[in-house]
């Protein structure tokens, strides 16, 4: 699963990535500084984890991870193949979730690709580029479909409509089912996004009326929204991948143990069998069974003796149902 970082050139996109990852991206005053995309690697805070650690010290802790993509700048044209942009565009294509940054800062040493600050100009720029290169999408879909398969035009044709008013897939009114008929189309807009407003350290949110603007484009879309300036050591940062790692529809299972406490990501809905092998294939390969704790009931009782008394261990088969923070204990055949 993987989460792209998008926006208009010098928006802080490269600053946000370096921030969050374990890799250092060129970050510097001109447009196309970067390229190829940057990937990364960037933990998920999970207070828990420490939770955890202060009852069973353990001689490390390990969060779950989430891949981040840096991707170059978008442009005005780019679904043209202006700056680049067909190659741009497709390295949003791979990616599960977008990070949309908007630049709200005035620092005229850090130029503009447009030539002055206005992050509702900024917005509809990229939101219009991705949806022009959704309609190109679905009408070469449109020209290769057989004539006989009326149910899928109609529905294409519908959403068709709906990009041609300058609204983004992800708030298209789907119906049962008509998703899975785009799932394969791999949308631009249809992707869950999150939207940054990188901002001056000095600005005053409550009266600045781009602020306002863009609270009401987000909320239309149903979309978050953080406001945060990308030159402090902003806690914000750590919300934003939060919200990253839940609109990419995953949850936290736990080992635990003296030498090390460990997160795991794992889908929303996951059976104790499917979660086994993100452990390791053999688990999955001989799974018997798995003996849980809920995490609230660990910290309740602050050992597994006590949670064992209190008659909270939990010995489950290959259905159950994980739920999030679950300590979970495989059992298998070697």
């Amino acid at each position: 699963m993987k989460c792209g970082i998008i926006g208009l050139p010098n928006t802080g996109k490269s600053t946000f990535f370096n921030r969050i990852s374990n890799s250092k991206a060129l970050s510097e005053n001109f447009p196309f500084c970067t390229i190829e995309p940057n990937y990364g690697i960037t933990k998920v805070p999970d207070q828990r984890l420490y939770e955890l650690k202060r009852i069973i010290n353990p001689e490390k802790i390990i969060p779950s991870e989430i891949k981040i993509i840096d991707i170059a700048g978008l442009i005005k044209g780019a679904h043209k193949g202006e700056g680049l942009g067909n190659r741009f565009l497709s390295h949003i294509r791979e990616t599960n979730v977008i990070i949309h940054i908007i630049r709200f800062f005035l620092d005229i040493s850090i130029l503009h690709v447009e030539g002055s600050v206005n992050p509702i100009r900024d917005k509809e720029i990229i939101d219009m580029e991705l949806q022009f290169k959704d309609l190109e999408t679905i009408e070469k879909r449109l020209k290769k479909i057989n004539q006989k398969n009326q149910k899928y035009i109609e529905i294409l044709q519908k959403i068709l409509s709906f990009l041609k008013k300058g609204k983004n897939v992800r708030t298209y009114p789907f119906q049962k089912y008509e998703k899975e008929y785009i799932k394969d189309l791999q949308l631009l807009t249809v992707k869950p996004i999150i939207y940054v407003c990188n901002i001056d350290e000095k600005l005053d949110i409550k009266t600045n009326s781009h602020i306002e603007n863009i609270k009401e484009m987000v909320k239309m879309e149903n979309a978050p929204l953080e406001i945060l300036s990308l030159k402090k050591n902003c806690i914000k940062v750590d919300q934003i991948l939060k919200k990253t790692y839940k609109l990419l529809n995953l949850q936290s299972f736990f080992t635990v143990g003296k030498k090390e406490i460990r997160s795991w990501s794992i889908p929303s809905t996951c059976t104790a069998y499917e979660a086994s092998s993100v452990i390791h294939t053999d688990f999955k390969k001989g799974f018997i069974r798995a003996k849980v704790i809920h995490y609230d009931d660990f910290i309740k009782y602050g050992s597994e003796e006590n949670v064992k008394k209190a008659g909270k261990i939990f010995l489950v088969g290959k259905n159950y149902l994980i739920q999030d923070g679950d300590i979970i204990q495989f059992r298998f055949n070697q």
